[in-house]
């Protein structure tokens, strides 16, 4: 019998969700490629590289070579901070408040990410959000950046984006597990979940308004998975031990890394199990 075909849902979380890197290292340790991926927001952005041609590895080292120094990335947010255009600035189109996603991935991953759905080497799907019809929105052609650019505009954090007359925004509010995206002929199901739950400060007995903000949606898309969970669960679930890390904890790449590297390990354990399961059923 031939190698089952597996799915792989990268879901959304911010900082939490480069615990998807050590995932995908386990699949290449296994010599696997996977069948398709889904991703939502982070999810989208990990699985946009991998489905572009990087391996694990390749996503690891460059995480660590642009997130690793807090100077590096402070440059590249001024980057990403300064207008293109002097007209940009003289218009009064700049702004300071939040980021423009697309910029964002043009300075800090423009020189790996690539364009175009078509030059992906494995059948891939973004999810984000339509602001006002309130749906899912589903990217699976067209311009890459776009998509992913759509996918991981988190409210607050990012200006919504305005594509093909709609507006759209983070895909975690409605799809922040996105396996029910995955086509219908993978054998095995893997959703990595990434959400987490808001943590507490020690120092404070309530916490402060962005904490609200980014605590708030934290319970909605774990309310959105764990319903989804009860319908139908993905063949393996994977909940990366990350959640003292908060959604923009970007610096803390190194960290995060380090405390989720023992997945490479155990996802290879349980998927052989799996695997083995199918062959044999």
């Amino acid at each position: 019998m031939s190698t089952p075909k597996i799915g792989v849902a990268l879901g959304g979380g911010g900082a939490r969700g480069l615990s998807h890197i050590p995932v995908l290292q386990a699949l290449d340790d296994m010599g696997l490629t996977p069948h398709a991926i889904t991703g939502t927001s982070i999810g989208a952005l990990i699985g946009a590289g991998y489905a572009g041609g990087m391996s694990g590895d390749q996503l690891e080292e460059y995480t660590l070579e642009t997130l690793g120094e807090w100077k590096k990335v402070l440059g590249k947010l001024v980057e990403v901070s300064m207008p293109k255009r002097f007209a940009d600035l003289i218009g009064g189109k700049s702004s300071f408040g939040q980021f423009d996603s697309k910029r964002v991935l043009e300075v800090f991953v423009g020189d790996v990410l690539k364009q175009d759905f078509s030059e992906l080497s494995i059948p891939f799907q973004a999810i984000a959000a339509d602001y006002y019809k309130a749906e899912e929105v589903r990217f699976a052609e067209g311009n890459l950046v776009d998509a992913v650019s759509a996918s991981i505009a988190i409210p607050f954090v990012f200006k919504p984006v305005h594509l093909n007359n709609t507006v759209l925004i983070d895909g975690g509010v409605v799809n922040p597990l996105p396996f029910d995206v995955l086509p219908g002929d993978c054998d095995i199901v893997i959703a990595v979940d990434v959400v987490g739950t808001p943590k507490k400060d020690e120092k404070r007995a309530v916490p402060s308004a962005t904490e609200s903000v980014f605590g708030a949606t934290q319970i909605l898309m774990q309310t959105i998975s764990q319903e989804k969970l009860r319908i139908r669960a993905p063949d393996l679930s994977i909940f990366p031990n990350i959640k003292q890390y908060q959604v923009l904890d970007f610096l803390k790449a190194r960290e995060i890394l380090e405390d989720s590297a023992g997945l490479r390990n155990s996802v290879k354990v349980e998927l052989d199990q799996k695997i083995e399961n199918y062959l044999i059923s």
